[in-house]
This record gives C-alpha cells, sequence and structure tokens, in this order.
C-alpha cells in the first residue's frame, strides 16, 4: 500500500472513533485482526491485554463508548510505511486526563490485520 492508501486508512479510523460509529470502525478491520491495549488489562484482565476477531472488538469498543460517551481522539501525527501506520494522538474523556497515545495499524488487503496501542 502506498503511504497515502496508509494515511486514509488512519484518517477514517480516526472519524469513526470520533463519530462512535461502531460498524465504520469494524468495516476498516479484518475479520480476524489482532488489538492490544494497555487498557484491555484493566477492564479485561483475562485478555491479558490482547484481543481477536471482530466479535471481540466490537464487545471492547461499545463498552468504552458507552463508559466514556465525550471519548474523542485529537490527530498528532501520522507515520505510515510498507504495511504500517504510527499514529500519535491525544485521547480525550470528560472527566479523565488527557492521554497522549501511539498505535500502530498493520494493514494487509486494504484492512486492519492488528493494532497496538502505547501509553503510560
Amino acid at each position: 500500500m502506498t503511504n497515502n492508501e496508509l494515511n486514509r486508512i488512519a484518517l477514517d479510523w480516526f472519524e469513526a472513533f470520533n463519530q462512535h460509529d461502531l460498524e465504520k470502525l469494524l468495516a476498516l478491520y479484518d475479520n480476524n485482526a489482532e488489538h492490544y491495549s494497555p487498557k484491555l488489562k484493566i477492564y479485561q484482565p483475562h485478555t491479558l491485554g490482547l484481543i481477536k476477531g471482530k466479535a471481540a472488538l466490537r464487545e471492547w469498543w461499545q463498552d468504552a463508548f458507552n463508559r466514556l460517551p465525550t471519548l474523542q481522539y485529537k490527530v498528532i501525527h501520522l507515520i505510515a510505511h510498507e504495511n504500517r501506520v504510527f499514529m500519535e494522538y491525544i485521547r480525550k474523556a470528560e472527566g479523565e486526563e488527557d492521554l497522549r497515545v501511539g498505535e500502530t495499524l498493520e494493514v494487509n488487503d486494504g484492512l486492519i490485520i492488528a493494532s497496538r496501542v502505547y501509553h503510560s
């Protein structure tokens, strides 16, 4: 994929997330995609931070949207190369401190096959 195509996927991801449009967000992912997040370790300790498949992604993000109705991400920077895009953004939610986040999306055939979140 070109860097422009990868950046477009990332921007579509942000748009879907900020609209809390679960179907649009899930449409960007492969059916067998994996997602790792330190927040998963907190809210779903049994996962050890890793979930697999769209059903698990749906459950995770629906829970996040329910818990944090004001959740929004502000893009700081995108770096695309080969089949990955690194996204740096600020996570904002009413009642919580802003959190600086890094996340990688790994893409194959136009769909996200893996995502990994980094934050303190």
